[in-house]
């Protein structure tokens, strides 16, 4: 009998001892797990901190040309309301029999 409880005794230790094991190996992936989640957090906050400057980047380029843009719609409209300005006087003198210079080479 005493053998046998020694046997018990022993198969008792040895499975505490694969649980123990277990136990281990479980927080010790754990463990990993949770450093490769704070490495790909960082990770991710370092890419989103460049996304964000390549972004604002862009957009500093695209304000320069929409400004480019914006000079060239309205110096078109200036010029086309000079050139309107300019036929409207050419009719007022004409009705008064009178006319621009304009110097012929």
């Amino acid at each position: 009998m005493s053998i046998d409880m020694s046997v018990e005794k022993m198969a008792k230790l040895e499975e505490r001892l694969q649980r123990a094991v277990r136990l281990e190996k479980m927080v010790e992936r754990w463990k990993n797990l949770h450093t490769n989640c704070l490495w790909q957090m960082t990770l991710n906050q370092r890419r989103n901190f460049y996304a964000a400057l390549r972004m604002k980047d862009a957009m500093a380029q695209e304000l320069v040309l929409a400004n480019k843009q914006l000079l060239l719609v309205r110096q078109a409209a200036l010029h086309q309301l000079f050139e309107k300005e300019h036929h409207q006087y050419q009719r007022e003198l004409n009705q008064m029999g009178k006319a621009f210079y304009v110097e012929r080479l």
